[in-house]
């Protein structure tokens, strides 16, 4: 779970990163559309990444047929990936506390039982790779000049809860890995898990530290931003995620 002191309920950045999609390769978006689920609003989009250009020769040697072409079904923050021999699914509520609930996903005991609970600290650089850390992209030194939030020091989720009207906000992420390809699945898993978990903590770290360049953004604007990029927007998790460990094993 991610601890985030932000506005409740506002909507995040568009990422900033874009990929070139040459030779039809790339993303392929099919579906860009208001969504009403189970009492939450949001934008679904369903969109096909084709990666078969994206990874190394020996990958697309060794790669069944139609494994480097993945879809993405998304529900605002819940995207849901998927091939028939690997799947990763991130399950995402949003919640306005501090990460004290349990159970969130309403998991049955039997597979609660399986869950590693994982806390982020955006504020604590102990949990950032050395490689990752940018100081301007710290929480514990930021300071925003449109809402003067931070900079959060190492009690701040207790100064937090002393402020009852002040507002925050935990993003509690479900991970479902499976991966198929025999003799790999425990390591990929396993290294995936990992992936999501930095991948987690540098975004919602960003999210902080950009709040000047969203905090008064509107839904209409969102929803501009979306579709001037949304033909050579590349998810920013996937693709680390996937390329990095093709490369690597």
């Amino acid at each position: 779970m991610v601890s985030v002191l932000v506005n409740y309920n506002r909507p995040g950045l568009i990422s900033k990163h874009k990929n070139e999609t040459g030779g039809g390769e790339g993303i392929e978006v099919l579906k860009n559309e208001p969504y009403e689920k189970e009492g939450e609003k949001g934008q679904y989009t369903h969109k096909i990444y084709h990666l078969k250009s994206k990874v190394p020769g020996f990958v697309k040697m060794i790669a069944p047929e139609g494994a480097l072409v993945f879809h993405e079904k998304a529900w605002n923050a819940y995207p849901y990936c998927r091939t028939n021999d690997f799947m990763i699914k991130i399950e995402t509520w949003h919640k306005p506390d501090t990460g004290s609930l349990e159970n969130v996903h309403d998991l049955d005991p039997t597979t609660w039982k399986t869950v590693e609970v994982v806390h982020i600290d955006i504020a604590d650089r102990s949990q950032v790779e050395p490689g990752d850390y940018k100081q301007e992209e710290d929480p514990a030194i930021f300071q925003s000049e449109k809402t003067g939030r931070g900079p959060l020091g190492p009690d701040w989720k207790k100064e937090l809860l002393a402020k009852p009207d002040a507002p925050r906000m935990c993003a509690y992420k479900l991970v479902t890995v499976k991966f198929k390809w025999w003799g790999l699945q425990t390591k990929i898993e396993n290294f995936i898990h990992k992936q999501e978990k930095r991948i987690f903590t540098n975004f919602h770290r960003q999210l902080f530290c950009w709040i000047d360049s969203w905090v008064e953004l509107t839904m209409e604007d969102i929803r501009r931003m979306e579709e001037e990029t949304q033909r050579d927007e590349l998810s920013k998790s996937f693709t680390l995620i996937l390329i990095q460990f093709l490369i690597k094993f």
